[in-house]
């Protein structure tokens, strides 16, 4: 079968490689109907996050249909068409049973602390395959794949994979209320999410901030206040449409990527995979965002606004994601303004059921983020403009099959 496989820095190809096939009882095989690109899986070419190891099936976001299943699946037939949570969890943990899919005890083959387990991550992770493939091995198939009902189409259930639910985890972890106000940086797929979500948790306003027109637009289109950073400085156009208060809540929703303006790449690739990247046109240390938003070691640039940003005893929810190795933060100016910060790896496997419903009413269609359909053959050229986050490449779904 055709998969996008990780061979290094910079480094991807669509490969032939081996059909997966049924390791464990509760296993499931998966022909995957539809796919993503996500912003995670640029950490892992850039070299922002580390530990991939040569040969790994990259993508986490799947939809597909039911090929094969172990004698331990007892609630799943061949032919289902299901939505795989990108997190992978075992359910019956006390960290499962608590909601915290996350931080199951069993799913990651390195041990309880190793962390969450998910699809095409770091060998820490898992090690685990991912979906951009044509099938895909699903362990703890019970719990990690959730039937879809009819009137929720591929391009809707691709996006209830990863981006939806880890937008509405971020507003959850915010405490939105009615009527507060909420600041989201970061508008690319998982921050409209977000946005999306404050709005279902009735937020009174909403600002968003990012430098990519498209981007502000569709935050706009949804209601948001939108501001450009390249424009105006967030924090203080923050504190003057607010009375000089600041936002309620706050959500990150960028993470590794977003560095102070001017500090730049904090380290030189490794020359060979700068090689490897030129030749493929794929940036280890690409600057999607212009020169404001790059890869490097110091505080995150989306974290001190929005830290800043907050009003006193505000809530602050970290939703984009930071290696195990980050370990700066304005902790002093949090402290000294009594703030809440709550973050953590999406419970996908706790919300989807949820949106599914939200989705089957009609109360939100969350196809609208998605602005590019590519079929598996041109994943390199949709991974290149997704990349350098070219005008219209929001969100981009992929066809593994014809």
């Amino acid at each position: 079968m055709k998969a996008v496989v990780f061979h290094g820095i910079g480094d991807i190809r669509l490969d032939d490689v081996p059909d997966p096939q049924l390791k464990e009882e509760t296993d499931a095989i998966v022909r995957l109907v539809a796919s993503a690109i996500c912003g995670t899986d640029l950490h892992f070419i850039r070299g922002t996050m580390e530990g991939v190891k040569p040969g790994t099936i990259l993508g986490h976001e799947g939809v597909g249909i039911v090929e094969q299943i172990g004698p331990g699946v007892r609630n799943l037939e061949v032919g289902d068409r299901v939505v795989i949570p990108s997190t992978i969890a075992c359910g019956y943990c006390s960290y499962c049973r608590a909601g915290y899919y996350a931080q199951c005890d069993n799913a990651n083959p390195h041990g309880k602390s190793a962390g969450t387990a998910f699809y095409g991550g770091p060998d820490q992770t898992g090690g685990f395959n991912g979906l951009q493939a044509e099938k895909a091995r699903i362990p703890y198939a019970h719990v990690n794949l959730l039937k879809l009902p009819d009137e929720i189409d591929d391009e809707q259930a691709i996006m209830l994979s990863d981006i939806f639910p880890t937008g509405y985890f971020g507003a959850d972890l915010a405490q939105i209320e009615p009527g507060r106000t909420v600041a989201v940086f970061g508008c690319g797929p998982v921050g409209q999410f977000a946005i999306a979500s404050a709005k279902l948790m009735h937020a009174g306003r909403i600002f968003a901030i990012d430098a990519v027109p498209d981007r502000l637009a569709m935050a706009r289109a949804q209601g948001a206040e939108t501001i450009d950073f390249n424009a105006e400085d967030p924090v203080e156009t923050i504190k003057r449409l607010t009375g000089g208060i600041g936002v309620d809540r706050a959500i990150d929703a960028v993470g590794v990527d977003a560095v102070h303006p001017h500090d730049g790449p904090a380290s030189k690739p490794d020359e060979n995979a700068a090689k490897e990247a030129q030749s493929r046109q794929l940036a280890p240390h690409a600057h999607p965002h212009g020169e404001n938003w790059v890869p490097g070691d110091a505080p995150a640039q989306a974290l001190d606004w929005a830290v800043q940003a907050l009003a006193k005893a505000g809530t602050l929810a970290i939703i984009g994601v930071y290696p195990p190795s980050d370990n700066l933060f304005p902790i002093g100016m949090a402290m000294n303004k009594n703030l809440t910060v709550r973050m953590g790896n999406c419970n996908h496997r706790k919300y989807i059921p949820l949106l599914i419903e939200l989705v089957r009413s009609g109360r939100v269609d969350p196809a609208a983020i998605l602005t590019k359909r590519e079929p598996l053959s041109s994943v390199i050229d949709a991974y290149k403009a997704f990349d350098t986050r070219q005008p219209g490449w929001m969100k981009v779904a992929l066809a593994p099959v014809a």
